[in-house]
């Protein structure tokens, strides 16, 4: 009889999301930011559970963990991360780490496909220090500096001082071994309804977009609220709410077909009920997989800004604080996806962009990346009833091994 790998284990996958779901949980979701207790013990869980799937790890000095295997043959990366937006929920990453913690158990320890999985877990994905700084630093793109600056945006805790209470000061960061994986696969819920509005049980990931951020100022005149006229206002609130509504006019007109823009922040100062705000601020952002598509947004911006200025009362200022350009997925690995959707999921999949960031895309610059979705349940994420079906857990998660099967075995 040949070394068949094994089967998927649909039960003992639900059974891991659920013990990580049990630590820190809220409500009927999760609260894990980042080096909390809550987080720290998840990752402990997982260091526990890796020698099952013939991998050892520990946590890194960022907060990394990245398991190896000695099994001989081609080395698969695949994974995601393990802490949660505040008050959120219980899949938005632990799906992707246990998927790849299946991976490893079904295909490691047999010898029918020569090669392993290595599951990766990175830190601080939903940015409560930084963007990505555990994929990041991985691929050597996080300096020290960037480490002494960084710090937790709802506490302003500094990141060394959290380090030092998770235990973790003073240990090395792993970084990539060049040519040791074939690529990275990380799989996720999809974040929005497409795939359950459509009846589909797999996204298949081509492209991650890119996410640019501008903070636009408006200066006016600070003054008081019960006697300076209307008609010689400098009122930096108005102008910022009619600059909002400016650009949900023109920019449908000049976007892409996936384009979209949040204001996420809006602060006036000094922010009193009876002064006239002199300034004020939004963090505006956009997302596409197609820069182009974003420049001729930031030009629009811009022209905008100036014509704003130009007209007054108040002078507008655009200034760009982050610059991400969206990651191509790998052919090969969406043939995979694909391959075994077809397999275990009716091919009931459909190749799609997706419109949240995520780690593939910082792995994605130095290896060959590939991604797939499941449904969330009325496209509920960053919720704490962010949930998707058991059977469309348990089918991603066989989806997932096989292509990971697929992959290996091509490579081996």
């Amino acid at each position: 009889m040949p070394d068949l790998p094994s089967p998927v284990d649909g039960g003992r996958v639900l059974a891991d999301l659920n013990a990580l779901r049990a630590i820190g949980a809220y409500k009927t979701g999760v609260h894990k930011p980042t080096f909390s207790d809550a987080h720290m013990r998840s990752l402990n869980w997982l260091v526990q559970h890796l020698p099952a799937a013939d991998l050892t790890a520990e946590i890194d000095g960022i907060g990394n963990v990245v398991a190896r295997s000695n099994k001989a043959g081609p080395k698969l990366l695949a994974g995601s991360h393990l802490e949660s937006q505040n008050y959120a929920g219980w899949l938005d990453g632990p799906l992707g780490v246990i998927y790849a913690l299946e991976a490893a158990r079904c295909i490691n320890p047999g010898a029918a496909i020569q090669g392993a999985v290595e599951v990766a877990c990175w830190c601080d994905e939903e940015g409560h220090f930084g963007q990505f700084l555990g994929s990041r630093s991985y691929i050597d793109d996080v300096s020290e500096a960037e480490i002494d600056a960084a710090r937790d945006r709802s506490s302003d805790r500094t990141m060394r001082q959290a380090l030092a209470d998770a235990g973790l000061s003073g240990r090395p960061r792993a970084t990539a071994e060049r040519g040791r994986h074939i690529g990275y696969i990380e799989a996720h819920i999809e974040q929005g309804d497409r795939l359950e509005k459509s009846n589909l049980k797999i996204g298949v990931v081509t492209s991650i977009v890119g996410i640019w951020q501008d903070r636009i100022s408006f200066v006016g005149e600070q003054n008081h609220a019960g006697t300076t006229r209307m008609a010689i206002r400098r009122d930096a609130g108005l102008a910022l709410a009619k600059f909002c509504v400016a650009i949900d006019e023109a920019f449908p007109k000049i976007c892409g077909e996936r384009t979209v823009w949040t204001t996420g922040r809006i602060t006036l100062d000094p922010g009193a009920p009876s002064i006239i705000p002199g300034r004020a601020e939004m963090l505006f952002q956009m997302r596409d997989d197609d820069p182009a598509v974003i420049d001729r947004l930031e030009q629009a911006l811009q022209s905008m800004a100036a014509d704003a200025t130009a007209k007054g009362p108040c002078s507008v200022t655009v200034e760009r604080i982050r610059t991400g350009a969206p990651a191509m997925m790998d052919a090969k690995f969406l043939e995979a996806i694909d391959g075994a959707s077809t397999r275990f999921a009716a091919s009931k999949s459909v190749r799609m962009p997706s419109g949240a960031g995520h780690d593939a895309q910082i792995l994605a610059q130095i290896m060959p990346a590939g991604m797939l979705f499941v449904p969330s349940i009325g496209g509920i994420s960053h919720h704490w009833n962010e949930n998707t079906a058991d059977a469309d857990i348990v089918t991603g998660a066989e989806v997932f091994v096989e292509a990971c099967r697929q992959l290996l075995a091509r490579a081996g």
